[in-house]
């Protein structure tokens, strides 16, 4: 009997007890929910005749089989995965000086047989899971809490199972985690981001499992998975540490709405609950409480693309820079010691010396400047009544309350803001739009103004946090998230596809400001074939990406005359496109006003949608965004239209053309009319 065979019989026996046990479970919740329903029943029937201690008695017991039923529930949905995938990989181990080697299957869950008690497959998050990872056949080994286990990986097998039926196998060699690799990225993309335990590498394996780092910054390239094992991280520290953390203690900090919907997916096919999340604009406003209107970081995007203002990108850079944190440090500083002038205060003809005042102001540096009045007033009323044997009423308490807030040069935030910008001698560097609009790059200033002299209430019941698109986020930025979200973080980023390169942080910067942060590297990108990952590294010029050997078409450049010509060939690439295998097209454009106009001309064609600063759900067919928005996403066919010297010729269209490029995963296609940009490489 080959190999292929008894391994198909082994699955057929695996499912029957996979079903055995859906079917136990089954039974058990509608049993669960019968009692459930009776008691309620019982309570409701004879509520008049029951006393106190019998109704929380019976509340308790309610209580307790709800929670059991959802536990059951929670199991219900790992065995109907494993109905569709028990498993993946895998390995025969032999522990040292052991007789025989024990086979370990791996898996998207663990699954036991309830005679035996034995482990039939192994979460992919187990310690012992871990070798199929980290080896080939040959020495291998693994800790747990208790101890580290040596001995030898005798056998690797991988399958491809779909829906409880084998598709193929792979056993003992080499390279067989490149050839399910292979396999598996050849395959079409679809709506939702998937897992991928089935094809982690090893090099993946190693930042997944880093428990130990506080804070872990992930520079990956485009295509480099990063998003992905970033959220495979979570489930592997929510499996790990099960007992102190859930997934309600996690929040991601993501790009848009549209990529958060792209995401959704991953998680809760690992069998894990769905994180919340959120922007860095949600959380302005939020600690603004929705009073100031400012710019997103979309418009501020946008703008920046439409034209080139040399005084915005003066003020953006200006205000993103760590330069900025020091000045206002310092600004605050000032305001401390120049603008705070304590003056004798009556009361009921007693006096209260300035002096006093200032030393009391003084005395609680430690707390927010603006924050520090309350004390000062308490210090007062205490020391009136010690010394002058009077107790302060209500009345005048409210009025010292005014006259020491008046002490100070002003209260408003928005002066405050202004006056800070004037104490630089750097006044044009603050310019509102119209309605009193902020721009984006003076939100965060603000804010943290706000966070120094108010004080801002750290989200502790956040136990880590995950930021995506690292780049995108200033110096200003970055100290209110480490202030705002005191626990562990997943940071990660690709330095080389900022939308912004004059607001972006670099990785000196992020880890200069988490100074225990580690910090790795991704540089082998999976998404791309070969060839379209050659031809991005030099739009880039300084991508420094290793291009996994999955070869494919080269990338196409069609120079055309009119933009009709250019429309015409559009179309006919969508055309050709739709009698594919193909799921998924982008045509991705550099500006939001040029996928407007894009769409107004294909709108006719079908399953043809639109994405824009509003969307928040991704999906299949053909897309039609910017490259902003396309940031993290991935298609299989990809369309670059308006590639001119005149669309394309600022350092921040080379990110955007670069960022559009690499969301191409098997079918590059990129179109101008007339000449042709610079940043495409001679061909």
């Amino acid at each position: 009997m080959s190999e292929e065979i008894k391994e198909k019989k082994y699955l057929r026996t695996l499912l029957e007890k996979v079903r055995g046990s859906l079917q136990k479970i089954n039974e058990s919740i509608i049993d669960k929910k019968r009692d459930i329903d009776e008691m309620h029943h019982h309570m409701e029937e004879y509520k008049r005749d029951m006393d106190h201690l019998k109704k929380n008695a019976l509340r308790e017991t309610i209580f307790n089989y709800s929670a059991i039923g959802d536990h059951h529930l929670d199991k219900r949905k790992r065995l109907i995965r494993l109905l569709d995938v028990p498993y993946f990989g895998r390995i025969d181990f032999r522990e040292e000086s052991a007789a025989k080697a024990d086979r370990v299957y791996v898996g998207v869950h663990n699954f036991q047989d309830e005679e035996s008690g034995s482990n039939l497959v192994y979460d992919w998050r187990a310690p012992i899971s871990s070798m199929f990872y980290d080896y080939e056949t040959g020495d291998a080994g693994y800790k747990t809490e208790e101890r580290e286990v040596r001995g030898e990986i005798v056998r690797k097998s991988q399958f491809r199972i779909r829906q409880g039926e084998m598709e193929y196998m792979l056993d003992s060699d080499i390279t067989i985690q490149d050839d399910v690799l292979q396999r598996e990225l050849n395959h079409t993309s679809s709506g939702k981001m998937k897992n991928i335990v089935a094809t982690i590498q090893r090099e993946q394996n190693a930042i997944i499992r880093n428990e130990d780092a506080r804070h872990l910054i992930i520079q990956g390239v485009a295509g480099s998975g990063k998003t992905s094992i970033a959220l495979h991280r979570i489930a592997f520290l929510l499996y790990k540490f099960k007992e102190s953390i859930s997934s309600e203690d996690i929040l991601i900090i993501s790009p848009n709405k549209v990529f958060a919907s792209y995401i959704s997916n991953v998680l809760p096919e690992l069998g894990e609950e769905t994180i919340d999340e959120t922007s860095m604009e949600e959380i302005a406003e939020r600690l603004f409480d929705y009073s100031v209107k400012f710019q997103t970081f979309f418009e501020q995007v946008s703008e920046l693309l439409e034209k080139t203002d040399e005084k915005l990108i003066e003020r953006i850079r200006f205000k993103s820079s760590p330069d900025m944190l020091k000045k206002m440090d310092e600004y605050v500083l000032h305001l401390e010691n120049n603008r705070f002038t304590p003056a004798d205060i009556t009361i009921r003809r007693k006096i209260v010396p300035s002096w006093f005042v200032q030393e009391s102001f003084q005395k609680y540096n430690r707390l927010p400047l603006l924050s520090r009045f309350n004390e000062v007033v308490r210090d007062i009323v205490e020391n009136v009544f010690i010394y002058y044997k009077y107790e302060i009423t209500g009345k005048e308490r409210t009025a010292l309350h005014t006259t020491v807030r008046k002490m100070f040069t002003s209260t408003s935030m928005r002066m405050l803001h202004k006056d800070f910008y004037q104490w630089l001698d750097r006044p044009e560097m603050l310019k509102t739009r119209k309605g009193s609009v902020y721009e984006y790059s003076d939100v965060y200033p603000l804010l943290y103004l706000k966070m120094k002299l108010e004080g801002l209430k750290p989200f502790t019941r956040v136990k880590h946090l995950v930021v995506d698109e690292m780049q995108d986020y200033s110096a200003v930025q970055y100290r209110i998230i480490s202030k705002l979200y005191p626990c562990k973080k997943t940071i990660l980023g690709d330095i080389n596809q900022s939308v912004n390169p004059f607001s972006s942080s670099g990785i000196e910067t992020i880890e200069s400001l988490f100074p225990d942060a580690t910090c790795m590297t991704m540089l082998k990108s999976y998404r791309s074939t070969y060839e379209i990952t050659e031809f991005t590294k030099q739009i880039s010029g300084k991508a420094d990406v290793e291009a996994i050997e999955r070869r494919g078409e080269e990338p196409r450049v069609m120079i055309l005359k009119k933009e009709e010509e250019e429309t015409t060939f559009i179309m006919e690439l969508i055309k050709k496109f739709n009698s594919s295998c193909y799921k998924s097209m982008g045509i991705i454009c550099k500006t939001q006003h040029q996928a407007d106009k894009m769409y107004e001309v294909l709108k006719g064609e079908e399953n043809l949608t639109l994405l824009n600063a509003l969307s928040v759900v991704f999906g299949s067919g053909i897309v039609i965004t910017t490259a902003h928005l396309a940031k993290g996403l991935e298609f299989d066919e990809v369309i670059v239209p308006f590639c001119t010297e005149k669309n394309y010729r600022t350092e921040p269209d080379r990110q955007m053309l670069y960022v559009a490029c690499t969301r191409a995963m098997h079918r590059l296609n990129l179109t101008a009319a007339g000449s042709i940009t610079t940043f495409i490489p001679n061909r």
